[in-house]
């Protein structure tokens, strides 16, 4: 769930490697323009930008930092990551803060002569936030991809133009990929080439989770049941569903993994069986996840939870752990459908499905089914049917 990725991304899997072979990669350099810092937390866009940076060069560019000076020159920080990928920051001086046009000309202006130093001639471009369209006008990419992963309009502190910004975004891209089935239905009307990419899972790595592993030493002290939750905790955190559910359960044990973002950390609730550990890199999360019995997704019912399709979900699976979840409609389906996840609505509910999911190890028809689900879907799957849907697009060109 943090920052620093895998120390080794991993190689295409055999089962995306099909028994034709697909196409060899044949793609432009990729420029990514992203809302998400690369060193935050590692979830889609790391999982297929260090793919592709397997293959070919790949550029992230994120949003501006704003310096608290108006002395500041104009420039662009390079940072390398793994593969060889750029991570590209614009420094802008105070003064362009409140002028968006303004500082969306700078950056244009910066990132074309990036381009002129580094030789990017033949590039696409990849957009999560539509609000980048400012920044890369003026740029002739080969292919226009948006890979829209959430509904980003509907969370908190979203600029008011983003709805504009997005059909803009539409108008001019060839294809969009969406994070989830539900997200798909709703954009699937304003765009002719869309197609549906739903959270993946990189198993081997979560998979570790199912074997004896160091305990963490600020999870070692916490008694069981332990039942856990990892992700970015936010508006969309049922933060009152975990209060009464601690108090409700003071048998049980609420380890809290992640960053508070957006949100007051004095609203959370501080019940004396609620441990709040904060960030962790993506490497640890097994550790954490082996000594956990139970797995939850405590999303809130509002509109920021309306169309996400949890990535932790498949994570937890492939770890092992028994996962009861708010409805999530992406989560319902497949999971709660296949009767792999449990689904609870109310307080009570979610405390009942806990007490199932307690005794749920020692079932062994919920675990071969649950692996049998796992083995269809994979990140190395994922990126390779979106390469020979961008390859076909190009080459139809």
């Amino acid at each position: 769930m943090s920052s620093a990725p895998p120390a080794e991304a991993p190689a295409r899997s055999a089962s995306a490697m099909k028994a034709d072979q697909p196409a060899a990669y044949s793609l432009p350099d990729v420029v990514c323009f992203a809302h998400l810092h690369w060193d935050f937390v590692w979830q889609r866009p790391q999982h297929l930008m260090s793919r592709f940076a397997q293959q070919g060069r790949v550029f992230y560019v994120e949003d501006a930092f704003y310096h608290n000076d108006n002395h500041v020159a104009p420039h662009l920080e390079i940072k390398e990551r793994q593969q060889g990928l750029k991570v590209v920051v614009a420094h802008l001086p105070d003064c362009l803060r409140h002028s968006a046009p303004a500082a969306d000309m700078v950056q244009q202006a910066l990132l074309q002569q990036y381009f002129q130093e580094q030789r990017i001639t033949n590039y696409l471009f990849w957009y999560y936030t539509p609000m980048a369209l400012g920044k890369s006008g003026g740029f002739a990419p080969a292919l226009t991809v948006y890979d829209c992963m959430d509904e980003l309009a509907n969370f908190k502190f979203a600029p008011p133009e983003l709805r504009e910004r997005e059909q803009e975004l539409f108008r001019k891209a060839d294809l969009v990929f969406t994070g989830g089935h539900t997200l798909y239905e709703a954009k699937r009307q304003q765009h002719a080439d869309a197609h549906p990419f739903p959270s993946s899972i990189d198993k081997a790595h979560f998979g570790q989770a199912r074997h004896a592993l160091s305990e963490p030493a600020d999870q070692a002290g916490i008694a069981h049941p332990r039942i856990g939750f990892f992700g970015v905790v936010d508006e969309r955190l049922d933060i009152e569903l975990l209060g009464q559910l601690a108090t409700a359960h003071p048998e049980w044990e609420f380890v809290i993994i992640g960053p508070v973002v957006k949100i007051d950390p004095a609203t959370l609730p501080d019940s004396a069986n609620i441990h709040y550990l904060g960030g962790k890199d993506y490497q640890e999360l097994p550790t954490y996840l082996a000594g956990w019995d139970v797995a939850t997704l405590l999303f809130a019912d509002n509109e920021s939870t309306k169309f996400i399709s949890p990535t932790k979900t498949p994570e937890y699976l492939a770890a092992g752990r028994p996962v009861v979840s708010t409805p999530i409609r992406d989560v319902v389906r497949p999971y709660g459908e296949l009767n792999l996840v449990q689904i609870a609505a109310t307080a009570d509910e979610f405390g009942q499905a806990i007490e199932t999911a307690l005794t749920q190890t020692q079932d062994a028809d919920w675990r071969q089914r649950t692996d049998e689900y796992l083995a269809t879907i994979s990140w190395d799957q994922t990126w390779q049917q979106m390469v020979d849907l961008m390859q076909a697009r190009i080459s139809a060109q």
